[in-house]
């Protein structure tokens, strides 16, 4: 796991398959995401390497339910004490108590999913014990408030996190960034491709200086520029 500072509140955990955001308030740390299973004591050890104790990570805002970022949720909770949270319509995916619904795959997407998922753990793994249920229009108390922006089309609860306060958003797999020439681009790998687009022109309307993806390496400056100015296409 590569650790990568962003901004001086704002590192980058990058996994073999996705990446999540450390953003620090004070003595305080909120995660973006949590990796793959396996990942929650990798990160214990990267805040450890920080200058905080494990126990500073005191929630974990989950984008979507999908395992290369909700796998590593219930280990690090359990590492750490962290409050996990999600979108009430990908919370039961990411308790276990139902399988979230597969993607609709292009046909040029399946062998980059097939080479994805080879990187990825098998096998079951820890599942929060609690998970707080969120809904769009949210806001937590993280970066002087942190608005949760419902974004449905990668998973039914993918959601964005919006600090207005920094300039800073966080996209999830609803926008990415190729990983040739770092092109903003939709995401892939979706439920409903339409449904996408239209969320990505919605994120391109929020002020953001700094867009950070769960693929793809982030827009450190002028992101909203540069979401509006590369996502393109209609939902019909």
């Amino acid at each position: 796991m590569d650790v990568i500072e962003l901004l001086p509140r704002l590192h980058l955990l990058r996994f073999p398959v996705g990446q999540a955001y450390l953003w620090r308030d004070g003595d305080e740390l909120t995660l973006i995401d949590s990796g793959p299973a396996g990942s929650g004591a990798p990160i214990a050890e990267a805040v450890a390497a920080l200058g905080r104790a494990p126990g500073a990570v005191r929630r974990i805002v989950l984008t979507h339910f999908h395992e290369d970022h909700a796998g590593g949720a219930g280990e690090l909770a359990a590492l750490t004490g962290a409050e996990v949270l999600a979108h009430r319509l990908d919370a039961p995916a990411v308790r276990g108590d139902v399988p979230g619904p597969p993607p609709v795959f292009e046909d040029w997407e399946r062998p980059l999913y097939e080479q994805a998922a080879r990187l990825l753990p098998q096998g079951d793994h820890a599942r929060p014990a609690q998970v707080t249920e969120l809904s769009g229009g949210d806001v937590l108390d993280v970066g002087g408030g942190a608005h949760v922006v419902h974004v449905p089309g990668h998973t039914p609860g993918s959601i964005a996190l919006h600090l207005p306060e920094h300039g800073v958003l966080f996209t999830g797999d609803t926008v990415a960034a190729s990983p040739v020439d770092g092109t903003v681009m939709p995401g892939v790998f979706n439920l409903d491709r339409a449904q996408v687009l239209t969320a990505c022109r919605r994120l391109a309307e929020l002020d953001a200086d700094v867009a950070c993806f769960g693929h793809g390496d982030p827009v450190l400056r002028q992101a909203a520029e540069a979401l509006r100015g590369t996502i393109t296409g209609d939902p019909a």
